[in-house]
């Protein structure tokens, strides 16, 4: 039976991920005991994501099929292109529709390091703790090993390798953002789906089992010997706005997808479904001179729904043409 797609960018969640086939080989792994997914819960990013105006455009074939590859082979997808065409909401629109479970955001700017993505450990408060279990006279058990999972709470990417029978969604927002060495830190994570938490793999084998905090806020998780691995490698997505190269040895261990900026039918149809008919007829005009700008200078079609939004809800302005030149300034310079 073909089970090719497994995600079909309908909007409406499905159990299909139940057919995803067995990994190929090379990207087998058999972390364990399984973690349950988190209680579904009202996921306000997810809320405000999903009701964004990339969030109605259609996705191309080219689109869904290099996530299904992605899914198929287990492997990170890099999104590039420019801001607003739906990069960053692509990650929310797979677990919606595959029931993943909330998504693990990671943001990562200039400082963003490894270790930050895969966990924090509080030594500080930890002493803290402890000063005040001595001056209160409360007994430290086993030596204070066992509580030091209190201070240990998994980052997203961290939480995103426990082992889940479903994959977690795992975005890497703004990858192109990073330090010059983030990329080449994350393959060897991405090609054997494990890290060690350090703090935990030093502990005397009679603590070797230590709950942990995870990213998403559910309850503790239970790590052995400070390892973590994957059961289900997590459905990676980074995103990049094009403002640098990446190493040929992270892109090879990624797929890769160049998402285009809608056409004049798209934005039209972002602009009705958001704003209503009469939006959309009133700003054709308008619609092709953006298309124009696009052009010659970076424009994002979230500018252009600003300005339609605040010139149809009877605005200061006077009409769309004054708002349109005060709100679609470019970007850049260029």
């Amino acid at each position: 039976m073909t089970v090719w797609p497994i995600y079909r960018g309908v909007g409406a969640p499905h159990d299909a991920i139940v057919d995803l086939p067995p990994p190929p080989n090379w990207r087998a792994f058999d972390g364990g005991p399984l973690v349950p997914l988190p209680a579904d819960t009202t996921d306000t990013t997810a809320v405000r994501r999903l009701g964004a105006p990339e969030y109605r455009r259609s996705p191309s074939e080219l689109e869904l099929q290099l996530v299904n590859a992605a899914l198929f082979l287990r492997r990170p997808l890099l999104i590039t292109g420019r801001p607003g065409t739906g990069k960053s909401t692509l990650a929310y629109l797979v677990a919606q529709e595959l029931k993943l479970g909330p998504v693990l955001r990671w943001p990562v700017t200039s400082r963003t390091t490894l270790r930050d993505g895969l966990y924090r450990y509080d030594p500080i408060g930890r002493l803290r703790e402890e000063n005040l279990r001595k001056l209160r006279g409360t007994e430290i058990v086993d030596d204070n090993n066992t509580d030091i999972g209190r201070h240990v709470r998994l980052g997203p990417l961290g939480t995103a390798l426990l082992p889940y029978e479903r994959p977690r969604v795992l975005l890497i927002d703004e990858i192109d953002k990073s330090d010059i060495d983030l990329p080449n830190d994350l393959l060897n994570v991405f090609e054997e789906g494990e890290y060690e938490i350090d703090e935990l793999s030093r502990l005397p084998e009679e603590d070797e089992i230590v709950p942990v905090l995870t990213a998403d806020g559910g309850a503790p998780v239970d790590v052995k010997s400070g390892r973590v691995r994957c059961r289900a490698f997590p459905f990676v997505v980074l995103t990049s706005n094009g403002e640098r190269d990446f190493p040929t040895a992270f892109l090879r261990r990624c797929l890769r997808l160049d998402l285009q900026p809608p056409d004049a039918d798209q934005i039209a149809d972002i602009i009705a479904a958001q704003l209503g008919p009469d939006a959309a007829r009133a700003a054709q005009r308008h619609i092709t001179a953006f298309l124009a700008k696009r052009e010659r200078a970076e424009v994002t079609t979230d500018q252009l729904l600003n300005a339609v939004y605040v010139a149809m809800s009877g605005g200061a302005a006077r009409s769309l043409d004054d708002v349109v030149s005060v709100l679609l300034k470019p970007l850049s310079s260029t």
